[in-house]
């Protein structure tokens, strides 16, 4: 199984920076399409930001031009870079990775898993 844990959350102010973090732990061998998702309160999960293994970038359109998505494939995380935060990006923020790893029996086995979730909160 391939594990998920994001960190970096936290209490900020509008128009303020955040890093957000996620850590996957498993017998990795690839990670293909890296999502960052968010939730907020009353309302449903939206995908923020995403990363295919051709590092080709997709934003919604809300954060385009503040969120930058990375990875660093050598030490399996990825990143979420939010500059100018706003209140409106209150949420809790989710990793999603999609990928192939070695399974118990030693064959690729394709995984998608998604982590528990940083809380980030826009206030003044």
């Amino acid at each position: 199984q391939v594990q998920l844990a994001e960190s970096g959350g936290g209490l900020v102010q509008p128009g303020g920076s955040l890093r957000l973090s996620c850590a996957a732990s498993g017998r990795i061998l690839s990670m293909d399409v890296v999502n960052w998702y968010r939730q907020a309160p009353g309302k449903q999960r939206e995908l923020v930001a995403s990363i295919n293994a051709n590092n080709v970038e997709n934003y919604l359109d809300s954060v385009k031009g503040r969120f930058t998505i990375a990875r660093d494939n050598a030490k399996n995380t990825v990143f979420l870079q939010m500059n100018n935060l706003k209140s409106e990006d209150t949420a809790v923020y989710f990793c999603g990775v999609q990928g192939m790893h070695s399974s118990l029996g030693g064959f690729p086995s394709a995984f998608e898993s998604l982590g528990r979730g940083t809380r980030v909160t826009v206030s003044s």
